[in-house]
């Protein structure tokens, strides 16, 4: 069965969804023949669109569901000529033997070889040709049963009034065998007439060689995916009330607890419940050094437990794990189609068309000049054979595979194909400040009350005020609270103010705890202590104001300072990206002091205006349009729920993996360790990739623009178009393959 993956899209009617549905094809050879699938994909009722990838072999189709619908698709792509399969059909392929699939071209070579040596004796003089019925019973079963393929492929592209490879190469090689069987047959009695048997029968046969040479590299491209899923274990060790019992992992629930011995990998998601050990979670975060891992910490599926027996609690299974969702991530990268394919589809779609045109004007032209039939023949044969588009429907999505699976195996995980062609032109790139430039763990570095006030009793308040809440100023207070062991108690009407703080009530008493501009913006005074709050703020802090509602108005009770720490690496990170010609920018909510103060132990430049700061998070986002306004190519670089606008504004997008779910789906590529120096790497690999694709449409249209006039004025044979066709597929899956050499600063 086909993969079905279920999203809601954004349409003219906000209660309508669109399902997607990604669908194997067997039998694609050419772009021409991914048009020919997309349009009779696009044919079905409800289809609203329909990508192709030549290189994965599949389709990924956008439909507005109703019944019967996976059906209609499958027919659809049966009655356009091909075969549907499961959509993880080339990656299971990928587990066999290099050498699947060879037998066709073995037969084909075993069978061509005898005519070949004949014509390579003719060059040293060596009459070694062969009878002509000889010739003919070699070369018969190379063109009609090795070659039937091209002959069904072409007649369904026939049909569709359309053509692709397939059509080209039946075309040239049977009017090649066909001429030969003429000349055969109408030489004088006892004659030795010049036949183009082996013409034929070795170009099926390079043909063949060549498309078996591009799945085993296409197999190849796959290794990140295929990697990916081994990680998964097939059983767990499941508690039950009889003691250890052994389940498949697909009957794991959540809430089960596991046991997970030293050495094995973790089945799913969850908790560590009992036991200490070190993680290796380098496959998934590209992070060599084990984690140390504590009753309590996050255990992810498919990395390695270390040395310790450990007990944990199933938090997530089946596509909801972290590996499941990195999996889905490096799929749909793949199965994408980067915007510069477009223009290679819109060429293919008219190319098969031309290259009959021209091979037709090549055979009348042979003939005006006074060439005989057989001659022009020969030269419009070589036109069909050397044009065929192979390459250049490969040569975009094979650079795209290669590149996001290296990527991921080094702890990016590039989400869509549009992102990562895209950041290789990246000159400014944003940084929001807590938690992506800096660790996101602020300290409460000060609390100091206003006078005659008990500070105990303001703090246990203001920890108690904020125990409810995820934000990281929040969590400091709690923790300076618990460092002093003082209690807390559970608030009343608390109430969040997005982007200034929050209030509630603690026992009979209301609180506000915010910032200096919502202190403004209420118009409370600070009195003496304000000069206290901006020496704090000059000494890098970020500071909060604590006040207590009364009827007699809002009164100040304590001023809250926070210190936060770098991330190790952040700094290098940034002087890489100024390394690479490209504006760093820091944004940040803090008060101008703080922000520039982190900003300088960053190596950022506020004088330069590489410092923004007081930047209210719904207006993250205007500020990246800002950035962009001049032109720039820029990045966001975040991990909150407040950042997730502003990393959809940006061009690119980049998440922190150590973030919130929802800045991930956000941007369009994750960095799995949440380490500031893959941003560099990310733009790194684009440039690579990039630079992959730009070389594969070069060579691919060279072969077919410097093939064709040479093949059409006579200088090719069909033998050596064959072979140059061939071997054009080949060059671009092979230069492709290179991308998987890539390493993080290491080119």
């Amino acid at each position: 069965m086909a993969r079905f993956n279920i999203q809601t899209m954004n349409t003219s009617n906000p209660t309508s969804s669109l399902a997607t549905l990604d669908l194997g094809i067997d039998g694609m050879t050419c772009a021409s023949c991914v048009t020919r699938v997309e349009k009779a994909l696009k044919k079905v009722p409800g289809v609203s669109e329909a990508a192709v990838n030549l290189a994965t072999e599949s389709a990924r189709v956008s439909y507005a569901p109703s019944e019967q619908v996976e059906a209609r698709l499958r027919r659809a792509v049966r009655d356009a000529g091909y075969e549907p399969r499961a959509a993880d059909a080339l990656v299971q392929e990928g587990e066999a033997s290099p050498w699947a699939g060879f037998a066709p071209v073995g037969i084909g070579l075993a069978l061509s070889l005898p005519l070949v040596v004949p014509m390579l004796g003719d060059l040293g003089r060596f009459h070694w040709m062969l009878p002509a019925w000889v010739q003919f019973a070699l070369a018969t079963p190379v063109q009609f049963i090795l070659g039937a393929r091209f002959y069904k492929a072409g007649w369904f592209a026939l049909k569709a009034l359309t053509g692709n490879m397939d059509l080209l190469v039946a075309i040239g090689t049977t009017a090649g065998w066909a001429l030969s069987v003429w000349l055969w047959l109408s030489a004088e009695q006892g004659e030795m007439a010049h036949l183009y048997f082996e013409a034929s029968a070795v170009v099926v046969t390079l043909v063949l060689l060549g498309k078996w040479l591009e799945a085993r590299a296409k197999r190849q491209t796959t290794a990140a995916i295929r990697a990916l899923h081994a990680l998964r274990p097939e059983l767990a060790h499941l508690i039950g009330v009889d003691g250890e019992l052994d389940v498949p992992v697909a009957e794991v629930l959540v809430g089960d607890k596991l046991v997970v011995r030293p050495g094995e990998r973790f089945p799913v998601d969850g908790t560590l419940l009992e036991g200490h050990t070190q993680v290796d979670e380098s496959m998934l975060t590209g992070e060599p050094l084990p984690v140390a891992k504590d009753a309590g910490a996050r255990l992810t599926g498919g990395s390695i437990n270390g040395e310790g027996r450990l007990v944990m609690q199933v938090a997530a299974v089946g596509s909801e794990t972290v590996l499941a969702h990195i999996i889905r991530l490096v799929e749909d990268a793949q199965a994408a189609k980067a915007p510069i394919q477009r223009l290679v589809d819109q060429v293919s779609a008219v190319f098969v068309p031309v290259v009959l045109l021209i091979a037709l004007l090549t055979l009348l032209g042979w003939l005006w000049v006074g060439a005989s039939g057989e001659a022009a023949i020969i030269h419009a044969v070589a036109v069909l054979v050397i044009a065929c588009p192979c390459a250049l429907g490969l040569a975009t999505p094979a650079a795209i595979m290669a590149g996001t699976g290296v990527a991921a195996k080094h702890g990016i995980l590039i989400k869509d194909a549009q992102a990562l062609e895209l950041a290789h032109k990246v000159d400014t790139v944003a940084f929001d400040k807590t938690g992506t430039l800096t660790l996101g763990q602020p300290r409460l570095t000060a609390f100091e009350v206003a006078p005659d006030q008990d500070e105990a009793r303001l703090l246990a308040a203001a920890a108690s005020l904020q125990s409810g809440s995820e934000h990281p100023l929040a969590r400091a207070v709690v923790r300076a609270a618990q460092d002093r062991q003082i209690a807390q108690v559970v608030p009343d009407n608390v109430r969040a103010v997005p982007g200034r703080g929050s209030e509630g009530e603690v026992g009979v008493r209301s609180y506000l705890i915010g910032s200096l501009r919502w202190m403004d913006e209420l118009r409370v005074s600070l009195g003496p202590m304000a000069v206290r709050a901006a020496a704090l703020q000059a000494q890098g802090a970020t500071v909060s104001v604590m006040v207590e509602r009364s009827t007699q108005g809002l009164t100040l009770r304590a001023l809250l300072a926070f210190g936060d720490e770098p991330k190790p690496g952040a700094k290098e990170a940034l002087a890489a990206l100024r390394a690479r010609g490209i504006r760093t920018v820091m944004i940040s909510g803090d008060n101008r002091g703080a922000a520039e103060t982190m900003a300088r132990r960053l190596g950022l430049r506020p004088e330069a205006g590489e410092v923004m700061a007081e930047v209210l998070p719904g207006d993250k986002a205007a500020k990246v349009a800002e950035l962009k306004a001049g032109g720039r190519t820029v990045a966001m670089v975040g991990d909150g729920v407040n950042d997730a606008p502003a990393l959809a504004a940006a061009d690119v997008g980049l998440a922190m993996g150590n973030g919130t779910d929802v800045a991930m789906h956000a941007a369009g590529i994750t960095l799995m360790r949440g380490d500031p120096l893959l941003v560099a790497a990310a733009l790194e690999v684009s440039d690579r990739t990039v630079a992959k694709i730009r070389q594969n449409l070069f060579w691919a249209f060279v072969y077919n623009v410097a093939g064709i006039p040479l093949a059409a004025l006579g200088y090719l044979n069909p033998v050596i178009a064959g072979a140059a066709m061939a071997l054009s597929s080949v060059s671009v899956m092979s230069n492709a393959l290179l991308l998987r050499r890539w390493r993080p600063g290491g080119g």
